[in-house]
C-alpha cells in the first residue's frame, strides 16, 4: 500500500499583497479583470498605460520580494529614472502574449523613446508579474524594467555634441567663411584706474573704425560686468578683425585695464563681404532657444539672416546624441557613471554652393566703402546669369537692399521703354524726336534735369542725354501695356526662384496718359530692385532674359524659364545707344574706364518734392552686367556713376 504524505504548502508571492487592481485599463480602454481567466496581459497593458500617463493607481505593484509598493512611489521613481527624458515618455508596446510559468508571467515590451531631432531609441524589456491567491496579476517593479542597466537612484541623461557646421562656398567651391585672425579686446578689472573714463574712451575708439561696425559695440553693461568679475579675470568686450584693430590700436592699447588676445574665428573675407546676403553665425540667443527648444541649446551656433539663417538646418547638420547614466555622488550631485546606453553620431552639415565671385564681390564692397547713404551694387555674369556680387552700403546688417528694395528706377527705365519703342517701330536711332524744355500731359508738366532742352535731335541723342520730355511725348506709342510687355521680356515681374527672397519688380501698366508718360522714364508706379535692374540689363546685353542664379547646390526647384530671344535689330540699336551714354552722354565720366562700358544713368523722384531723388546707374562691361543704386543720392552723375567707376576699375581683367 503506497504511502501518502500531506501536500507541502507553497507560499505565493502575490498572496502577501492585499492590493487590488483597478478595473480601468487605460491603454486599451477595457476593464481589468479580477479573475484568473482574464490572464496577465490586462495588468501589463494597464501598467504600460500608467507608465506613460504617470498614473499607476489602477495597477497592483510589488517588489521582487513580494512586498506591496504604493503606486505613487513607483510612478515617481519611473519619472526620476527617466531623468532628462521624463518630459517625453516612451511609446510602450507589448509584444505578443505573456508567458506563464506557474504563478509568474513574463512579457516582452518594446520601449521606444523619441529623442531631440526625432531620433528613435528603441529596445526590448521584460516585465514580470506574480499571480496572487486573490486571482490578481501584480507587476513586479524594479528599476531595470525601464532599462536593464538602471539601478535605484540612477538617472537617464542626454549628452549633446554639435555637428560640424558646413560652409557657404563661392563659385570655385571654396569656403567664403574660414578661420581668420582676430583680436579679442577685453578688460582686466584689477588694472582699471577709472572705469567711467575707460568705457568712454573705448566707445569713442570703436565708433572711429571705418567702415563702421554694424551693429555697433554696446558697452552699456560693461561697468557692471567689470565690477562683478574676479580681479584678474578677462572681461571680453569685442572681437575685432585685425585690420579694424590696427586702426584703433594706438587709442586703446595703453588704456589702463585693457587686455588683448589674438585668436582665429570663422569669418568672411572682409567685414562687409556680402554681409546681408550671407547673414551671420552667432551663439544661440534666448529667442532662438525659446522658439526651437528641441533644436537649439546654449552654446550652439545658429545662422541669423541671409543664407546662413534660411539654410541653418542644412548647414548645421545634426547634433550627436548620447544617452548616459548618471548617479548621485556625495552631496547628492548627479555625476556621469561612464555608462552609455545609446549613441547617435553627429552628422556634419551640408555646404551651400553659391555663384559669388570673391574678386567681384570685393570690388562691389570696395565701391560702396566710402558711401554714407544706403546703397547697393549687384553684379551678374551675362553669359549664364550667375550672381557674382551683392553689396550693400550703410544700414542694418541684415538689410539686403540689393535684392529687396522696392524703389522707382528713374531714367534707367528708358532702357526698357526704348526696347518697347524699337520693337514697335516707333523710333529709330537717327529719327528726330523733339526734346523740349517741358512737356504737358493732361495738365501735368514734365521737365528735364536742370531744365535743359535739345530741340529736334536724333533719338539716340535723346537717349544719351536722358531727355525726359522726349520719352513723355513718345509714351502713347507704347500703348497701355507696351511698357509692361517690354519689362516682362527682360524678366521684370517674373516668378524667380533664387533660393532667397528677391523683388523682381512691378511695372506700370495702363493708367492715365499722365501716368503712362511718367512711367516711360521710370516714374509713376513702377518699382524695381537693383537685382531686377541688373537682370534686365544682362538680358539686353545677352539678347534674351535668363533668370539670375545664386545657388547651384541646392539648386532652386522652380527657376523661371528663359525668355524668348529679343529682336536682334532692337537690341543692337539699344546697345548702340547705351554705349553712347558713356562716350557722349550722361555717363561720360566712365569713358576712360578700360574696356567698352555700356550703361544708362537714372535719377528717380521718390516723393512729391522734385529735389528728392534716388540715383542709379546700370550697365555692363565684358561679361559682367551690374546695377548701382544710391538712396537719396541726388544726381546720378555725382553719386551712382562714381560708384560704378570704382567698381569697374577694381574688377579683375576679364
Amino acid at each position: 500500500m503506497p504511502l501518502s504524505y500531506p501536500r507541502p504548502h507553497r507560499p505565493n508571492l502575490a498572496r502577501r499583497v492585499a492590493a487590488a487592481v483597478s478595473t480601468t485599463l487605460l491603454a486599451a480602454g477595457v476593464l481589468v479583470g479580477c479573475s484568473a481567466d482574464d490572464g496577465p496581459q490586462r495588468s501589463v497593458d494597464a501598467f504600460l498605460a500608467g507608465w506613460r500617463s504617470g498614473d499607476l493607481q489602477s495597477v497592483g505593484l510589488i517588489d521582487p520580494l513580494g512586498s506591496k509598493l504604493p503606486s505613487a512611489d513607483v510612478a515617481r521613481e519611473i519619472k526620476d529614472l527617466s531623468g532628462e527624458l521624463a518630459a517625453t515618455p516612451p511609446t510602450l508596446t507589448r509584444r505578443g502574449e505573456p508567458k506563464i510559468t506557474k504563478d509568474i508571467a513574463t512579457t516582452t515590451v518594446q520601449v521606444e523613446w523619441t529623442l531631440p531631432g526625432q531620433t528613435r531609441w528603441a529596445y526590448d524589456r521584460e516585465v514580470r508579474l506574480a499571480h496572487g491567491g486573490d486571482d490578481q496579476w501584480q507587476v513586479i517593479w524594479e528599476p531595470k524594467v525601464v532599462h536593464e542597466q538602471l539601478a535605484k537612484g540612477d538617472r537617464l541623461a542626454l549628452r549633446r555634441d554639435a555637428g560640424a557646421r558646413a560652409g557657404v562656398l563661392d563659385n570655385a567651391g571654396k569656403p567664403l567663411v574660414t578661420p581668420r585672425p582676430v583680436v579679442r579686446v577685453g578688460v582686466q578689472p584689477n588694472g582699471v584706474t577709472d572705469l567711467k573714463k575707460l568705457v568712454k574712451d573705448l566707445d569713442a575708439a570703436f565708433k572711429a573704425i571705418r567702415p563702421a561696425l554694424v551693429p555697433g559695440v554696446d558697452l552699456a553693461d560693461l561697468p557692471e560686468r567689470v565690477t562683478k568679475a574676479e580681479p584678474g579675470a578677462f572681461v571680453e568686450v569685442v572681437s575685432l578683425r585685425e585690420e579694424a584693430y590696427r586702426q584703433i590700436k594706438p587709442r586703446i592699447y595703453d588704456l589702463p585695464g585693457t587686455k588683448f588676445v589674438s585668436d582665429k574665428i570663422d569669418l568672411a573675407p572682409t567685414r562687409e563681404f556680402a554681409r546681408a546676403l550671407l547673414g551671420s553665425v552667432d551663439p544661440a540667443q534666448a529667442d532662438d532657444i525659446a522658439a526651437h527648444p528641441d533644436r537649439y541649446v546654449v552654446g550652439d551656433l545658429v545662422g541669423h539672416g541671409g543664407l546662413q539663417g534660411r539654410y541653418d538646418e542644412r548647414l548645421r547638420g545634426g547634433p550627436g546624441l548620447t544617452v548616459v547614466v548618471e548617479r548621485p555622488a556625495e552631496g547628492g550631485k548627479l555625476e556621469p557613471t561612464g555608462t552609455e546606453l545609446f549613441r547617435r553620431e553627429p552628422q556634419p552639415g551640408q555646404a551651400l554652393k553659391t555663384t559669388l565671385d570673391v574678386a567681384v564681390q570685393n570690388a562691389a564692397d570696395g565701391a560702396l566703402r566710402a558711401e554714407s547713404r544706403r546703397s547697393a551694387v549687384v553684379a551678374l555674369r551675362i553669359s549664364d546669369g550667375a550672381v557674382l556680387a551683392a553689396a550693400n552700403g550703410p544700414g542694418p546688417a541684415g538689410e539686403n537692399l540689393a535684392f529687396d528694395a522696392q524703389v522707382p528706377p528713374g531714367s534707367t527705365f528708358k532702357m526698357v521703354s526704348t526696347l518697347g519703342l524699337l520693337d514697335r517701330g516707333a523710333v529709330t536711332l537717327d529719327g528726330p524726336v523733339d526734346c523740349k524744355k517741358t512737356f504737358t500731359v493732361d495738365g501735368r508738366s514734365f521737365k528735364n534735369s536742370d531744365n535743359f532742352e535739345l530741340g529736334s535731335v536724333p533719338f539716340r541723342t535723346d537717349f544719351a542725354k536722358s531727355c525726359n520730355t522726349a520719352f513723355a511725348a513718345l509714351a502713347p506709342k507704347l500703348g497701355g501695356d507696351g511698357l509692361a510687355a517690354a519689362g516682362r521680356s527682360l524678366g521684370l515681374e517674373g516668378q524667380w526662384d533664387l533660393g532667397t527672397d528677391a523683388f523682381t519688380g512691378k511695372v506700370s501698366t495702363g493708367g492715365s496718359l499722365a501716368e503712362q508718360a511718367a512711367a516711360s522714364f521710370g516714374q509713376g508706379t513702377t518699382l524695381v530692385s537693383p537685382l531686377a535692374m541688373a537682370g534686365a540689363t544682362a538680358a539686353v546685353a545677352r539678347g534674351r532674359f535668363e533668370q539670375p542664379k545664386l545657388l547651384t547646390d541646392p539648386a532652386p526647384a522652380k527657376p523661371a524659364p528663359a525668355g524668348e530671344q529679343l529682336k536682334p535689330e532692337s537690341v543692337a540699336a539699344l546697345r548702340t545707344m547705351m554705349r553712347e551714354v558713356v562716350t557722349t552722354g550722361t555717363g561720360s565720366a566712365l569713358k576712360d574706364v578700360p574696356g567698352e562700358v555700356y550703361g544708362k544713368t537714372g535719377t528717380a523722384e521718390y516723393d512729391d518734392n522734385p529735389a528728392h531723388t534716388h540715383a542709379w546707374f546700370v550697365g555692363w562691361r565684358g561679361d559682367v552686367a551690374f546695377a548701382v543704386f544710391v538712396e537719396k543720392g541726388g544726381a546720378s552723375t555725382a553719386s551712382a556713376v562714381p560708384i560704378a567707376e570704382r567698381f569697374l576699375r577694381a574688377l579683375p581683367p576679364s
